[in-house]
């Protein structure tokens, strides 16, 4: 895999855009901060915008910047909005397009693309804000214990394993607290994996990591995630050559099924020897603890060559 490109003549100016509104702002604030590092001060001009408080500067910068690195997570974010603004403004960025963007931050949705494409999913209900959550007919139809999770929105917030009846109402409170869908999911005990994928035109996976979150966790959730020293992180992942074939090929297929570009990280479980697609990150993380990193450096690229590699693609999706 290439991990950098030809170097231009001039540097190359980058709107580094981190922060935002949603729930995940402070992670996002955390990795446009590491990308900031990183970047070769050689090869670009770093411009950092917030959505939150830059959307006009931006407008206003737009003819100077030549390419966006979009370092965003959540509703307004991760969502094809700020991406749809990107496009008016004529600026490429390396994640998804708005359609890819919007498709896979809502995870209902992006359950229907993963079958439509041969995927498989664990079982699963969804629920409207205008639809009587009923325990019983879910916990008849996907056992206990049970996933409830918004549809929309990542690292976990508002996530809940349910075990009993008498939790599932709280459950649903919470996930709805986040947004107006929900997802009731079977839970499926295994082994946590997830699968980078990098490319536009003619992806790439990457070496899949095992997830391991430190026992008192019942999942993988926000603390386990940005807590460092909370969960092991294991690149290549410890499974046999076959499985870590499939769980390449099952990215790649949910990268192209969602219509995703530049990189994606798909979530994956490996439960009685099957493995089953979780959801799909369009931006995955970028702090020191983030997953995509370390398993692009399980294919030889440093954190500074990742970054190089997606503003190449950034600039290949402008060219197209």
């Amino acid at each position: 895999m290439p991990t950098s490109g030809e170097k231009t003549d001039r540097k190359l100016t980058v709107a580094l855009i981190s922060g935002g509104t949603s729930g995940e702002r402070e992670v996002s604030l955390k990795g446009g901060g590491r990308v900031a590092q990183a970047l070769d001060a050689a090869r670009y001009n770093v411009v950092r915008y917030d959505p939150a408080t830059d959307l006009g500067k931006m407008a206003a910068d737009a003819d100077a910047i030549d390419v966006a690195l979009v370092i965003l997570h959540g509703v307004n974010g991760e969502d094809g909005s700020v991406q749809g603004y990107l496009d008016l403004l004529n600026i490429p960025y390396q994640c998804s397009g708005v359609m890819g963007s919007a498709i896979s931050m809502n995870k209902l949705v992006s359950k229907f693309f993963y079958e439509k494409a041969g995927i498989p999913v664990p079982g699963y209900i969804g629920i409207s804000s205008m639809d009587e959550a009923d325990a019983d007919l879910c916990i008849e139809q996907l056992g206990l214990p049970l996933v409830i999770k918004p549809a929309s929105g990542g690292s976990s917030i508002g996530m809940t394993i349910v075990k009993s009846r008498e939790t599932f109402k709280d459950a649903m409170a919470l996930a709805f607290s986040h947004d107006d869908t929900v997802i009731a999911e079977k839970y499926l005990p295994g082994t946590e994996i997830t699968g980078g994928v990098i490319g536009n035109f003619r992806p790439v996976a990457l070496p899949i990591v095992e997830i391991i979150p430190k026992k008192g966790y019942a999942f993988f959730d926000y603390k386990a995630k940005y807590t460092p020293g909370e969960t092991l992180e294991i690149c290549p992942a410890r499974i046999d050559d076959m499985l870590a074939r499939k769980a390449g090929e099952l990215a790649l297929a949910a990268h192209k099924a969602l219509f995703c570009s530049g990189c994606s990280r798909t979530d994956m479980i490996i439960h009685d020897n099957q493995i089953y697609v979780l959801e799909t990150n369009t931006i995955p993380g970028m702090t020191e603890n983030s997953l995509l990193p370390l398993a692009a450096a399980g294919a030889g690229m440093s954190y500074s060559q990742l970054l190089d590699r997606l503003i190449e693609l950034a600039m290949e999706k402008k060219k197209q």
